[in-house]
């Protein structure tokens, strides 16, 4: 259920940006450690779509490669994964957020390389 409820977060950012009102009533009803997640990967996507290379992301996800670490209210993560056109990547990235883990307010990343195809199943990746 919760992956399901993060996937919706994810569509919900991607095809519905005008529905913020939607967003944060989904991101209310996550654990505080989940909402931060989230909320970093929806800052994320807008901030990554400024990359030319990055354009078409439509998914990301923050502890695929390496957990995550959400200290007070930084997210830290150094094994993360973005998903561009038909081709997921790792991404590095530290995404500041809110006290009440509702909002990212600052995210900044860097792009690994491309993540094999071969090793998308094993790293829950599609």
């Amino acid at each position: 259920m919760l992956a399901r409820l993060s996937l919706m977060l994810l569509l919900a950012c991607a095809v519905l940006p005008a529905r913020a009102g939607t967003i944060e009533q989904a991101l209310a009803k996550l654990a505080p450690e989940e909402r931060a997640h989230q909320a970093c990967a929806i800052k994320g996507l807008a901030t990554v779509r400024r990359d030319a290379r990055l354009r078409k992301a439509d998914r990301m996800k923050t502890s695929i490669l390496a957990p995550a670490v959400l200290q007070g209210t930084l997210l830290t993560a150094k094994g993360g994964a973005v998903h561009a056109g038909e081709h997921w990547y790792a991404l590095s990235f530290t995404c500041q957020l809110a006290g009440d883990f509702m909002k990212a307010t600052s995210f900044s990343f860097t792009l690994g390389a491309e993540i094999p195809k071969a090793t998308w199943d094993r790293h829950g990746l599609w």
